[in-house]
């Protein structure tokens, strides 16, 4: 038998995890959320429900709510891509500070 030199931990943890994950439309969009948008739309807004291929998108102010619901079709282009098939189809934004500020 043939003994392998160790692994790295973040290969297992990775694996974990993604067999941890709930397989939900929502929760594929929040794993991929952050590099599809980039760091300055994450830090501001936050996927925070999924209806019929319609992401409800939780944004720390009015203006950020406006300004995404503006780059709707620029943003879904981009999560489905990264999401590599079409799984969101809409946004829909709504000012929500609560939700996006720990």
């Amino acid at each position: 038998m043939r003994r392998h030199s160790p692994r790295p931990l973040s290969v297992a943890l990775e694996r974990l995890a993604g067999q941890l994950a709930p397989a939900t439309p929502l929760a594929r969009v929040q794993r991929v959320w952050a590099e599809a948008v980039g760091e300055a739309v994450a830090r501001e807004a936050q996927p925070v429900a999924m209806r019929d291929a319609t992401l409800t998108v939780a944004c720390h102010s009015a203006v950020w709510a406006q300004e995404l619901d503006l780059m709707s079709g620029a943003l879904t282009g981009a999560l489905n891509a990264a999401l590599g098939e079409p799984v969101v189809a809409a946004l829909r934004c709504r000012a929500d500070g609560a939700a996006t500020r720990s």
